[in-house]
């Protein structure tokens, strides 16, 4: 599957919950007016876009079409996607060209802190860079153990302490071994909680004098994990993050798993934060770096949706047979007649008449149906054709 189609498959949901319902509003619609336009906001709130975005895209929006003199609702779809591409354009970019580079990962419990550096650490290697991980994290239970599986899949060397460690003494330890081994990046688990601000800073800010002290003018990433199941909490743990840290990026998982993949707008809009990274399923190759345009791409491309999968469907290939309606065996026909017949007589209500010339047909191509069609469970004949109990 190649890099456009894993992210429209892992915005499946969200294009239908914004696109798909903005696409049939606007199919309803034979004029452009103030209820389309309204219409149009609604959707996008309830899309996790939040009011003070939904309200810039739709101010954009009727700027758009006055400039240009468009009456025919079909065509505002195209000039959507168009604000939402440049809405999100950014700094989407990692950098890390000083040798090492420090990209430290922030996120509350349960977001996919530690399986984002595992695919990170995994991307980065596949590029050709040397990278060792540091388990900084040193407060949530069994996080260190987490990050030493993640770092065994990608094949990373990792330092670690123990539980209820310094984390700062972890990320001392870790840029030591990166200096020893001649390693590219280092990444840093750390922070995983958000319940004191004062010491989430402090904590961050000892780090960060480590950091400086060690490796003055190193490059560095401080990237934000959030879920993007959460919605507008995501958000708010974003300006609660940015408040308390130098945040660089946005990096937003589980989207393929949510419709509320359109709080990655507010996130832009409102914070002035840019995603560097979605996750757009589990794989350890599901980790893609964000590009506008792609993203805005697979958030409007409804054409294409159906049950099927998208590579099936663009070849021409017929569904497997597992995948097709399967007709009733026998049995299970004569149980549904069966349970649609005493639903029907307990309820008080008469059998539908069947379609003229259908009894006949079905008594020509299969005699004996009729007479066993509605015999109870637990009745069978046997082998001289006689019923039994």
């Amino acid at each position: 599957m190649g890099f456009f189609d894993k992210i429209r498959d892992g915005l499946k949901k969200t294009r239908e919950s914004i696109s798909g319902q903005i696409t049939q509003m606007v199919n309803s619609f034979t004029k452009i007016d103030e209820e389309l336009f309204e219409e149009l906001e609604e959707l996008l709130v309830m899309g996790d876009v939040g009011v003070t975005t939904s309200q810039f895209v739709t101010g954009e929006l009727r700027k758009k079409i006055k400039e240009k003199g468009i009456t025919d609702p079909s065509l505002i779809m195209d000039e959507l996607k168009a604000i939402v591409a440049e809405l999100l354009v950014g700094d989407d970019s990692l950098h890390i060209s000083t040798k090492p580079s420090v990209i430290l990962v922030i996120g509350v419990n349960g977001v996919g802190k530690t399986t984002t550096i595992g695919k990170l650490a995994s991307r980065l290697k596949s590029e050709g860079k040397s990278v060792i991980l540091g388990a900084a994290d040193t407060f949530r239970a069994a996080a260190i153990e987490q990050l030493e599986i993640w770092a065994e899949r990608a094949g990373v060397p990792l330092i670690k302490h123990g539980e209820g460690a310094d984390p700062a003494a972890v990320v001392f330890d870790t840029i030591a071994a990166a200096k020893a081994r001649d390693c590219d990046v280092i990444i840093c688990d750390t922070a995983g909680r958000l319940h004191n601000k004062k010491n989430l800073m402090d904590e961050l800010s000892k780090i960060s004098r480590i950091i400086d002290r060690e490796l003055p003018g190193c490059d560095r990433e401080t990237l934000l994990v959030l879920d993007a199941a959460t919605g507008q909490n995501a958000v708010n743990q974003a300006r609660e993050f940015q408040s308390a840290a130098g945040i660089t990026g946005i990096v937003l998982t589980k989207l393929d798993g949510t419709p509320k993949g359109g709080v990655v707008l507010p996130i832009k809009q409102d914070l002035g934060l840019p995603v560097k990274f979605i996750g757009v399923g589990e794989q350890v190759d599901d980790l893609q770096p964000f590009d506008a345009a792609s993203f805005a791409d697979a958030l409007f491309d409804t054409e294409r949706d159906d049950d099927r999968p998208i590579l099936e469907q663009d070849a021409g290939v017929e569904p497997k047979p597992w995948e097709e309606e399967q007709p009733l065996s026998e049995t299970e026909e004569e149980a549904a007649a069966f349970e649609t017949a005493e639903e029907e007589e307990q309820e008080g209500l008469e059998p539908e008449a069947e379609e003229p010339g259908r009894a006949a047909a079905e008594e020509e191509v299969r005699p004996e149906k009729k007479k066993k069609r509605f015999w109870p469970f637990g009745r069978k004949k046997d082998e001289s054709g006689e019923e039994s109990e």
